[in-house]
């Protein structure tokens, strides 16, 4: 088979990154398209910043993929640069070599995925092997790396990325997840160490690992925001990642991040998508997924974009951080200004903090029927609302709120394809005096009508 025909990457049908299956929810595998998609927005951004040039025909541009797993973006950025750099390096071979051994690196995250990047990139998972379509490779790895970590425990969890010990000190025959570039306090370091201490990088783009199961599975850790960070301390032109939505307003210890990406001038473009599977074929992320372009040399507005099936519903530039969350449809930031104009107090000031009668979700030490002294307490158990009965001293925090009329609110619903979006699945007035556990938030008032007033 010629060189030319294994350059061909995208004379292959089917693709097979098309068909290759997800390792989990954690770590989604990058369709080809939406890999095409973010290459192009990284394509215009660049020649709107240099002149009108083609990235692609530059061949001093260096890459980094921080996350690799399939190897897509790599691959793709291969085959663009083996197109755009025809004139300057004539010879294919010569072209290939340079491109693979000077602009193209990545950072696996498994043996696995290092494997299937280096087949996708090299067309053979030996880098210097006789049908490496690279002939100047002198390792086994060439530039695409992975050496298996461990985690740095502390206090029963990962010091890096806050792991759980008894979920993944599994041994030395099963993957860690420690993941190589959060697992460092130098990734500049690191990145010198693997690629060459003078190698500086101008594009970093990537699809990272979105969490990892903690603590028998009951709560689940977000690890993206942990790779936009390191990526950032690389100090690279641009910066282009696929990372989930639910930054933009929850998530578990996503704060700092959610207050450090509103406030970021640097991120020039956000295109958001309520419904992942419009991304990702077949993976449900709840909250969506989005992808941003950050370009370190100018800042300014944001252009965001709302994707509902495929169909741009909103796009508009704006100030990320007007708000302290993300408001995703700016169609909607109109009605908040008026309602900020008229400065009233927020129903904020009534609303009860998470678990604030210190009862949890699973909190069963309740009766199923009243008895003396006894108040309502209103929970969630085996997949049904109910109302039990508790008596007042098993109540041990916030005792002043249980003599107030509630209005009980469940779990907000997330975005989703189907118009209108379920915000609020039906909620419950609660008499005075009562209680509820963590499942529930409330707003209280010593006042039945005005109770009233907020249910409805």
């Amino acid at each position: 088979m010629s060189g030319r025909a294994l350059l061909s990457i995208r004379g292959r049908n089917p693709d097979v990154l098309t068909c290759i299956a997800n390792l989990s929810n954690d770590e989604v595998f990058t369709p080809p398209e939406l890999a095409s998609r973010m290459l192009d927005t990284l394509a215009e951004a660049w020649a709107a910043r240099n002149g009108g040039a083609n990235i692609w025909a530059d061949s001093s541009v260096r890459f980094l993929d921080p996350c690799t797993k399939s190897g897509v973006f790599l691959r793709e950025i291969t085959s663009r640069l083996t197109r755009g750099l025809a004139d300057e390096i004539p010879d294919l071979q010569d072209r290939v070599d340079h491109i693979l051994t000077k602009q193209v690196f990545g950072i696996a995250i498994t043996r696995l995925t290092s494997l299937l990047a280096r087949r996708s990139v090299y067309c053979s998972k030996h880098a210097n092997g006789k049908h490496s379509i690279a002939k100047s490779l002198e390792t086994d790895d060439g530039n695409i790396w992975f050496e298996r970590l461990e985690h740095t425990w502390s206090d029963g969890r990962c010091e890096y990325c806050g792991a759980s010990q008894t979920t993944l000190d599994r041994g030395g025959d099963l993957e860690t997840h420690a993941y190589a570039f959060i697992h460092t306090d130098d990734v500049k370091t690191l990145v010198g160490e693997l690629f060459g201490g003078d190698v500086q990088f101008d594009v970093i783009i990537g699809n990272p690992p979105y969490q990892l199961a903690s603590d028998g599975g009951t709560r689940d850790i977000p690890i993206y925001q942990h790779f936009v960070e390191q990526a950032k301390k690389l100090y690279p032109r641009f910066l282009v990642m696929v990372i989930p939505s639910r930054w933009m307003a929850a998530g578990l210890g996503l704060s700092d991040f959610r207050t450090e990406m509103l406030c970021d001038q640097r991120i020039r473009k956000l295109v958001d998508y309520p419904d992942s599977s419009d991304l990702f074929p077949g993976v449900k992320l709840m909250g969506g997924a989005c992808y941003f372009l950050w370009d370190r040399e100018n800042p300014g507005l944001c252009e965001t974009t709302l994707v509902r099936a495929g169909q741009e519903v909103d796009t508009a530039e704006r100030r990320l951080d007007e708000f302290d969350i993300l408001v995703r449809d700016s169609r909607a930031l109109g009605i908040l200004r008026k309602v900020r104009e008229q400065q009233e107090p927020s129903i904020i000031d009534v609303l009860s903090a998470d678990k604030e009668f210190g009862l949890t979700s699973n909190f069963a030490d309740y009766e199923e029927d009243p008895f003396e002294s006894a108040i309502p307490l209103y929970a969630y158990q085996r997949g049904q609302r109910i109302v039990g009965w508790v008596a007042r001293d098993k109540i041990t925090k916030s005792g002043d709120l249980i003599d107030t009329w509630k209005v009980l609110i469940p779990a907000a619903g997330f975005e989703s394809q189907i118009l209108p979006t379920l915000v609020l699945s039906s909620i419950r007035r609660a008499p005075n005096p009562s209680a509820c556990t963590q499942t529930y938030l409330f707003l209280s008032t010593s006042s039945e009508a005005e109770a009233d007033s907020m249910e409805s």
